[in-house]
């Protein structure tokens, strides 16, 4: 394993073969994909820093969709890759989205987590109310981390796995706030990509208490896009790679089965 850092993004690569890349959500960083690692036995795994989140650097404009998905092409021209199969965990699947729509030949198949194409028009303005908690430095993301660790799991997982609790919240809070900020900012600003025009093999991944990617709205994104699959995992909320590592890895490797 190697971690190296591209235009300011940080990456980790681990193994060889195939290339995956690995995208996270909000709060999250490459370790959002460490618990599922096996899944990826013979491909080479590239698991991406998101602008402002962990370890990668802010830019000087304002985080955007756009600037994400100009950051992933510019990490894989960078590592000389031209084409990949992308995982990706909820505003992930929306960057991984819009890559796919942008750039079809650069994309051979979408495994997406927790997935939405774009927030609620009722969840937009408290997005940004959370950008503007964050603001408030370490005590606002400490409010932000007990919520999500709160609202975003399910009731099994906040009764059995104390530790995935507080994984998710070390991961919400070792966060830079102006870096969440913005992220916030632009999740909040997200518009669906044209995902009727996706063409490749479509994985799509929720939790049965899911507040964030609902089964019936996974359900009609799966519609839109050419032979997707939509699987809900049960006990589970919107942190599945946490909560439910080894469903993850069954479905990851039943999945890419077909790409070995």
């Amino acid at each position: 394993m190697a971690t190296t850092v591209v235009r300011n993004i940080a990456v980790e690569v681990t193994g060889e073969g195939t290339p995956v890349l690995c995208i996270h959500g909000l709060g999250g960083s490459s370790n959002t994909w460490t618990p599922v690692l096996s899944a990826f036995d013979g491909f080479s795994v590239l698991r991406i820093d998101l602008p402002g989140s962990a370890r990668s650097a802010l830019r000087p404009e304002a985080l955007s969709i756009e600037q994400y998905v100009a950051s992933v092409v510019e990490v894989l021209g960078e590592m000389g890759i031209e084409a990949v199969h992308v995982v990706a965990h909820s505003l992930g699947t929306i960057v991984a989205q819009h890559f796919a729509a942008t750039y079809p030949q650069r994309v051979s198949s979408l495994a997406l987590f927790g997935p939405l194409t774009n927030p609620p028009e009722q969840a937009r303005s408290a997005i940004r109310a959370r950008a503007e908690l964050a603001r408030q430095g370490l005590a606002g993301m400490q409010q932000i981390a007990d919520a999500i660790v709160s609202g975003a799991t399910s009731r099994e997982t906040k009764a059995t796995q104390p530790a995935v609790l507080a994984l998710i919240r070390e991961s919400v809070m070792r966060q830079g706030s102006e870096g969440y900020a913005q992220s916030c900012e632009a999740l909040a600003s997200a518009q669906s990509a044209q995902i009727e025009s996706i063409n490749v093999p479509a994985l799509l991944v929720t939790g049965d208490q899911d507040g964030v990617a609902p089964e019936a709205a996974v359900k009609a994104m799966a519609g839109r896009i050419h032979g997707a699959s939509v699987h809900v995992l049960p006990g589970c909320g919107h942190w599945m790679t946490f909560e439910k590592p080894t469903e993850c890895i069954q479905l990851l490797e039943q999945f890419y089965q077909n790409f070995k």
